[in-house]
């Protein structure tokens, strides 16, 4: 019964990775494609990841790999607000239109 529900959760975790990845590469803009495999990939990953160890039982490579998946949890969220700020700074609105400068319209 272990070794099936560890199987769901490993296949679960999979389409996770896949959700995310046709996020990144289907939605309009910059703050959409961060937000859709950062959520999916944290949640495949656990998943994956909870489906390995009631699959193969708890063990200290098990006890890794949670501690790996909490410590790639903050990074991704980290890393996208990084990205998403750098955007922003720089101009880039929702649509993935850049933001129009009102001096440069004003002096034309």
């Amino acid at each position: 019964m272990a070794d099936l529900l560890g199987a769901i959760l490993i296949v679960l975790g999979a389409l996770f990775f896949v959700a995310g990845t046709v996020g990144l590469l289907r939605f309009p803009d910059v703050y959409a494609r961060l937000h859709a495999p950062t959520k999916a990939d944290n949640v495949g990953l656990g998943l994956m990841l909870a489906g390995l160890v009631l699959w193969h039982g708890w063990s200290p490579v098990s006890a890794k790999l949670v501690l790996i998946w909490l410590l790639i949890l903050p990074a991704s969220g980290l890393g996208a607000h990084l990205i998403a700020r750098n955007a922003r700074q720089r101009g880039v609105l929702t649509g993935g239109e850049p933001a129009r400068d009102a001096n440069a319209e004003q002096s034309s």
